[in-house]
């Protein structure tokens, strides 16, 4: 159940009575109307914007519309006030049996309580990290793993048909250099000194690559020419990267359902296909671009290429797709790529960059607007930078990367589900501070705990009420008389579980995870201020065994927030514990 789309589907029902009796307008756009939490929780229980969206369309002032659908909405039995606020808002308080009525829901439903069907069965492809398979994920990359996990549980859980994809990045130069780099490891575990050109890679992690080759070839490649070995090692290489990259990802608890390789698209047409689709349309030409931003005309060689008119979709220049020398350049198998989601039948796609990617979202969204012919939405995510401390101090790992922190450094030090958790603290376009420290202290400062030992502790009371002789079953709390949660605490805690449904479809329009983090963080708090409530008034206890009414009705409301927690760490894939 979803109080807010409730009282959304009454503010609708009364608009159209006012619409009826001749007060507004016939043909009124009502897709703005919204019902939602007032910013400011003294004012109300509900706040609907009605008024306000629909006074200019309607011609009237925005008071007047307020005023005159309030006794409308007051005449319905859930609506005990109807108030109106400032220019024309419109501020509600519901009757508190409407919010009880969310525990036995959350119960009867259990883990899928809140689950919307908004997305209903929308085919989704959600694309997240795709690091090119060169070496170990780093902390970065991490933060872009979470945060497609997440996402992509987020939108399964509102209704959507996601599919998780990791694009391989095994088609361009880098592979080779890996190739060389791993020759060279090869060389040094044959008792060869060796020297690492810029360019190449020197991280300790290709070192048992090296060995293994040694393994499995003996001598075979030794001083001879790249042209015997490359490409076996190169796909050797491939292969122990991959495996490399998919281990540190189920260590984070992410699993992809594809694996698209870029290596795919070449020699197979699939990059003619998609460039033919755009050329049919009008949009590739060949043509010279003007000098980029800060070059002087001196530094500047204009030379014809083969171009794609992303201009008209939105983005700033064209691009190309073809460089003079007959190449493909980076952006054409991308295009392809891309075109090949669209004929997979997706309905809406989402990549995940890292913020160094900023450049690459307009030709992207131009080149899918364009294939899709504006049909295939692309949104794309860009994760910001992950800073490292401990205790307050920039924190250095070894980085056996060479260069970098990696993936499987943090989930070493600080658990999958930490990791997850804190990743998901901050807006993903927002920089991120990662204290180890803080994340793995107990405290009310570290959100990954205090929301975990609100689900600790609940299941602690349920294991003492089952003790106590309290049939604590979903089924038995269901039917609990409710009419004795009358303490402001209580009915705080009710209300920020009737939020539930709400967020869930809220943060899954918005593409925006983090928002499941912050409520769970929020319904913690209102669960240990009402739990510290008990200890400064044993009349507030959750387990009283000389009034088994009482007690039951708060049992039914605490194990509702166990089921809500449960879930809500569930989209964002970590763990609820039972005991801490």
């Amino acid at each position: 159940m979803n109080i807010f789309a409730d009282i959304k589907t009454l503010v609708l029902a009364g608009l159209e009575q006012l619409v009826e009796r001749g007060t507004l307008p016939t043909g009124l756009d009502m897709s703005a109307v919204a019902v939602e939490p007032p910013r400011d929780a003294a004012h109300g229980d509900m706040a609907t914007n009605a008024a306000m969206v629909l006074a200019k369309p309607a011609g009237l002032k925005p008071r007047d519309i307020a005023e005159a659908i309030a006794p409308v909405l007051l005449g319905d039995p859930r609506v005990t006030s109807a108030d109106v606020a400032g220019p024309g808002f419109l501020n509600l308080r519901l009757d508190t049996a409407m919010w009880r009525s969310v525990i036995p829901g959350a119960l009867e439903q259990g883990a899928d309580f809140g689950r919307s069907g908004i997305g209903a069965g929308t085919k989704i492809n959600v694309e997240y990290v795709s690091a090119n398979p060169t070496g170990p994920l780093h902390v970065g990359h991490t933060r872009g793993a979470v945060f497609g996990d997440a996402l992509a549980g987020l939108l399964d859980f509102a209704g959507f048909n996601v599919t998780r994809e990791y694009y391989i990045n095994d088609g361009g130069a880098q592979v080779d250099t890996l190739a060389r780099s791993v020759y060279l490891r090869y060389l040094e575990a044959h008792g060869q000194a060796v020297e690492f050109p810029d360019g190449t890679y020197p991280g300790d992690y290709l070192i048992p690559l090296g060995q293994a080759l040694k393994d499995t070839h003996g001598d075979a490649f030794v001083d001879r020419p790249e042209e015997v070995w490359l490409a076996e090692i190169k796909d050797f290489a491939m292969h122990a990267m991959l495996d490399l990259i998919r281990s540190d990802l189920e260590a984070l608890g992410v699993k992809m359902d594809v694996w698209f390789s870029e290596k795919s698209l070449y020699g197979t047409g699939r990059i003619e296909a998609a460039l033919k689709a755009l050329e049919d349309k009008g949009l590739i030409y060949e043509g010279i671009l003007e000098p980029p931003k800060g070059k002087t005309p001196e530094d500047w060689e204009p030379r014809e290429q083969t171009l794609f008119r992303s201009t008209a979709h939105g983005d700033d220049v064209d691009r190309p797709v073809k460089k003079s020398d007959g190449g493909w350049t980076y952006f054409a198998p991308d295009i392809a790529y891309h075109y090949d989601k669209i004929e997979r039948g997706f309905d809406i796609l989402i990549d995940v960059f890292g913020a160094d990617h900023g450049g690459y979202v307009k030709r992207m969204k131009a080149a899918v607007s364009a294939l899709s012919d504006g049909t295939v939405p692309l949104d794309i995510k860009l994760t910001q930078l992950v800073r490292l401390f401990r205790n307050g101090e920039p924190f250095k790992m070894s980085k056996r990367a060479g260069t970098f922190v990696t993936l499987r450094d943090v989930v070493d030090q600080a658990g999958a589900d930490v990791t997850r958790f804190v990743m998901l603290t901050r807006k993903n376009d927002a920089p991120l501070d990662f204290d180890f420290a803080k994340a793995l202290e107990q405290s009310k400062d570290n959100p990954v705990f205090y929301v975990q030992y609100a689900h600790a502790r609940i299941a602690s009371v349920l294991r003492k009420s089952t003790e106590a002789g309290f049939d604590t079953s979903d089924a038995s709390l269901a039917k609990a008389d409710l009419s004795a949660l009358a303490h402001a605490a209580e009915q705080a805690l009710v209300r920020k579980l009737g939020e539930w449904p709400r967020l869930v479809e809220t943060a899954a329009k918005a593409h925006e995870p983090h928002r499941i983090a912050f409520y769970l963080y929020d319904l913690a708090s209102e669960f240990h201020a009402l739990q510290h409530l008990g200890k400064v008034d044993p009349e507030l206890r959750f387990l009283r065994e000389n009034a088994p009414e009482t007690t039951l009705a708060r049992l039914a409301l605490v194990r509702s927030v166990a089921v809500v927690i449960a879930a809500g760490l569930g989209i964002l894939g970590v763990t609820p514990v039972n005991e801490m």
